[in-house]
């Protein structure tokens, strides 16, 4: 009797690893995928795909579209919230140190399908500051976190997610191109930091970089007018950012343990 209790303890647990990975693949093809995709990108068979989507569709956490393929369905929408509310109240204090240091707006974002969200900010003391709504998102091609995000993903999911969202121009500096693009996304790699470069509104800049380990790609940055973010407190900023992505990126990873 304890034996048959101990098998079917384990294939429970291991049923919802694969429900689990399955989620991933969908996640990482950018909230949608066909049965195909989802076959190739596990060692799972096509029968136990079938069953376990068959199981998530049917408690809503992937849909089966009328093309036949699946996305990440609408009860994940709640546990995406809630989890970013958590997300957002741990970054907080790194953001606090950043503008206390910095004296600049601080935001962190997630990657959030094709686009980025923000989950948290702290606002500047200045009068004349940046402040984005929590819960906002900005498209990958056009924003500091969203370039940052770019720049720790591979080549192919960066063409698949630019491509799905579109590059429309925000401003006369925003960059259109998949191959401007990669350019910066590779400079972006090469430096260790995206920047903004009035790309989203005229007369902001903004720096961005990854969070490393973060079990999402995630960025976090600093932003205000060009007048205040200029070259010279770029070279100050830089390592102070680097520096609190890498604590924040520390904290996310005990926080999962």
């Amino acid at each position: 009797m304890t034996q048959t209790t101990s098998k079917s303890t384990t294939g429970g647990v291991q049923s919802v690893e694969r429900a689990f990975e399955l989620l991933e693949v969908i996640a990482r093809a950018g909230g949608e995928a066909a049965l195909s995709e989802l076959a190739a990108d596990t060692p799972l068979p096509l029968p136990t795909i079938h069953r376990l989507l068959r199981t998530l569709v049917g408690v809503g956490y992937v849909r089966q579209l009328p093309n036949r393929r699946y996305s990440l369905g609408p009860r994940l929408i709640r546990l995406g919230e809630v989890a970013n509310r958590q997300l957002g109240a741990l970054a907080s204090p790194v953001l606090k140190d950043l503008v206390t240091k910095l004296g600049e707006s601080a935001n962190i974002a997630v990657l959030d399908g094709d686009m980025v969200t923000y989950i948290a900010q702290v606002q500047s003391a200045h009068s004349m500051r940046m402040i984005t709504e929590v819960g906002r998102r900005a498209m990958l091609h056009n924003s500091g976190v969203g370039k940052a995000v770019l720049s720790v993903l591979d080549d192919e999911r960066v063409q698949r997610l630019v491509s799905q969202a579109g590059m429309p121009p925000k401003t006369a500096n925003t960059i259109t191109t998949l191959g401007k693009l990669f350019t910066d996304v590779e400079a972006t790699r090469e430096r260790g930091y995206a920047i903004d470069e009035e790309e989203q509104e005229l007369g902001v800049r903004c720096i961005a970089v990854p969070v490393p380990g973060a079990p999402t790609p995630m960025a976090i940055s600093v932003s205000g007018p060009v007048t205040r973010v200029d070259e010279a407190f770029m070279k100050t900023a830089v390592p102070v950012l680097q520096a609190a992505a890498s604590e924040l990126g520390v904290q996310l990873v005990a926080a999962a343990d």
